[in-house]
């Protein structure tokens, strides 16, 4: 049995897994933006004792941060200002008794995620989260792409306009009009035509991200999570529309598998693979 810990800038999700399926779940309030180092370390022991059973052989935290994997070494961490330089890895061993593996969020979404998708060895997977911001992870055969400090994925951040990608294909895009994307969702299934086209206007826009991610990583399979990816049947259409017309090789988009999988248990089913 293995612990997985998602921490996410509102809510810390974690699990007991076993043979890849989650048996048991803990969610609580992650950290407030005053708190301390310590205080941040002792509500996150907390909340593993509370769900902590003898059976755990190892844990696994996914974080929204560049991570020095060796080391289990945190850095800079979004939404968790004490959080410049931790480390997690020799803090938690140290009162859990386990050996502790730490990774990027998306790249732990995506570890798993991709782990319900078939392929070879050699077949790479894109796992794109769209939420407050967009995380993406790689993984080749079943093993993570991680680069020197998890940031392979790091292409929403690249510019566009006077901004940078994430910026129009994640809840930023629906902030700027003073919306909710579940609210949106809510109204584009009754057929409201403003919402319906704000998240035509959406799958545009992810179309940009999309061809950005094909000619970097050339995968066999784009799988999106995230709470906006609930919303699928209503952007996917566009997106691949405005994707033929971006994409200069339309017949890799002939093979091209795309999937949809929000459901928030993928990041610590990952989380527990590390």
């Amino acid at each position: 049995m293995f612990l997985g810990i998602d921490i996410g800038g509102t809510t810390i999700n974690m699990g007991l897994v076993e043979n890849g399926r989650v048996v048991e779940r803990k969610s609580g309030p992650s950290f407030l933006p005053g708190d301390s180092l310590q205080q941040t370390l002792d509500k996150l022991a907390s909340l593993i004792e509370s769900i902590f059973v003898p059976e755990v052989e190892s844990i696994g935290i996914g974080v929204p941060s560049v991570v020095d994997t060796k080391r289990g070494i945190v850095y800079d961490t979004a939404n968790i200002p004490s959080w410049k330089e931790v480390h997690l890895k020799e803090e938690l061993e140290k009162r859990f008794k386990v050996p502790v593996s730490v990774n990027n969020d998306a790249n732990c979404y995506a570890l798993g995620a991709t782990s319900q998708i078939s392929g070879d060895a050699d077949s790479i997977k894109v796992a794109v989260t769209l939420g407050t911001g967009v995380g993406i992870g790689v993984v080749i055969g079943s093993r993570i792409l991680n680069g020197r400090n998890t940031g392979v994925g790091e292409l929403s951040a690249l510019p566009y306009g006077k901004s940078i990608i994430e910026d129009i294909c994640s809840r930023k895009y629906f902030d700027a009009m003073g919306l909710v994307p579940a609210e949106v969702g809510a109204r584009a299934k009754s057929g409201d035509r403003q919402a319906l086209d704000t998240f035509a206007q959406f799958g545009e826009n992810l179309a940009q991200l999309v061809n950005v991610v094909l000619l970097a990583y050339d995968p066999d399979c784009i799988v999106f999570g995230g709470g906006i990816a609930n919303n699928s049947e209503f952007f996917h259409e566009p997106m691949l529309k405005k994707l033929a017309e971006l994409f200069p090789y339309s017949e890799s988009l002939k093979t091209l598998e795309f999937d949809y999988k929000p459901q928030s248990e993928y990041a610590i089913i990952g989380a527990s693979m590390l």
